[in-house]
């Protein structure tokens, strides 16, 4: 992006949009009772709350009534039709790259097949947004963390622990490429995971391609452990091949996920946070909700003089519903330069 004179001015910056992360799949209903939700009624109201905090994004993973994570698509339905209802213009964004669920305590985790991961794209009410995991990659989600930031919770039993530090995000090309051919022919955005540069120039060769013909959303995904580092100079650097048109989230983990939100208001980026994310407040002397920290960024966005973005600009923002005829017409409105047009022609030259 360009970074132009006074581009930290508030006036200059999008409203931010935030995106909730409230159902916390790798985490068990016990580690935090008071604010992870299990039964139906209880998760479709954790989206009202986020909602009347300032979120207006719900990254939305299921549970079942005894609080393992949901595999069943009927159990999605039953969610995004409850959220539809009680918060109708809240953007979902379905958790489709992965489905975690330690089936037992100290069981392995299990992933979801590459044809069960397919059939997000048969949601019915189909969502706005289904995340999608570009190359695959180590997803080490202990990396940054601290002892502390287990205790009391399941993480303590080690195989557990095991299981989720040596997770992997299967994500080949094939399957990248089907899998948001199935979500564009249904009307719904991919919300591509960027781990690194490698994985956003992965994105810009599928919109090259013609493989994916719409806007360009991602979440900048900094956990360490095979993902990028939580720092500056790595979002710098990301950032800095990122087209002007992109819709950027920033994402972390544990107790990075303030400090990286904080990042990203400044710069005119978007955010996300929940106990998906991170249980504790930033001094690990209590747990923190949802709520308590979507109303946490809306103070010190609002301190930044940035507005929140009400739930139209967010899906205005976001350009929800939108696809694009043509390749070419893709990357304009990305802002990216157009495809080699001859031998002379390179990348970085925008056609007049």
């Amino acid at each position: 992006m360009n970074f132009l004179d006074g581009h930290l001015f508030p006036e200059n910056q999008q409203p931010l949009i935030i995106t909730a992360a409230p159902y916390a799949p790798g985490w068990q209903p016990s580690d935090f009772p008071e604010d992870i939700p299990v039964t139906m009624e209880a998760q479709i109201q954790k989206a009202v709350d986020c909602y009347n905090a300032g979120a207006t994004v719900l990254h939305l993973h299921v549970r079942e009534l005894d609080g393992k994570g949901s595999k069943r698509l009927s159990m999605f339905n039953e969610l995004i039709a409850g959220v539809r209802n009680a918060v109708p213009d809240m953007i979902i964004q379905v958790g489709g790259s992965i489905s975690f669920s330690p089936e037992d305590e100290g069981q392995a985790a299990k992933w979801l097949s590459d044809d069960t991961r397919h059939m997000l794209a048969d949601l019915e009410p189909i969502p706005d947004q289904v995340t999608v995991t570009v190359n695959t990659s180590q997803m080490n989600v202990t990396d940054h963390a601290e002892d502390a930031d287990f205790v009391g919770t399941s993480r303590e039993t080690m195989a557990l622990f095991n299981s989720y530090k040596d997770m992997t995000v299967p994500a080949s090309p094939m399957w990248v490429e089907e899998h948001v051919r199935r979500l564009s022919a249904k009307g719904i955005q991919s919300a591509f995971q960027c781990y690194n540069v490698n994985s956003f120039e992965s994105v810009e060769r599928l919109m090259r391609r013609g493989f994916y013909k719409g806007p360009l959303f991602m979440n900048w995904v900094a956990i360490g452990g095979g993902m990028d580092t939580p720092s500056v100079y790595s979002l710098a650097n990301f950032m800095r091949g990122v087209p002007d048109c992109a819709i950027v989230t920033v994402e972390s983990n544990v107790r990075n996920v303030l400090p990286v939100n904080m990042m990203g208001i400044a710069m005119g980026l978007h955010v996300r946070c929940g106990t998906e994310d991170v249980l504790w407040n930033q001094r690990r002397t209590a747990k923190q909700s949802s709520v308590a920290q979507i109303e946490q960024l809306v103070r010190f966005s609002e301190d930044f003089g940035r507005d929140i973005a009400t739930a139209q600009q967010a899906r205005e923002i976001s350009k929800i519903g939108v696809f694009y005829d043509s390749v070419e017409e893709t990357l304009a409105a990305a802002g990216f330069a157009p495809n080699r047009n001859g031998a002379t022609q390179g990348f970085l030259h925008k056609t007049q």
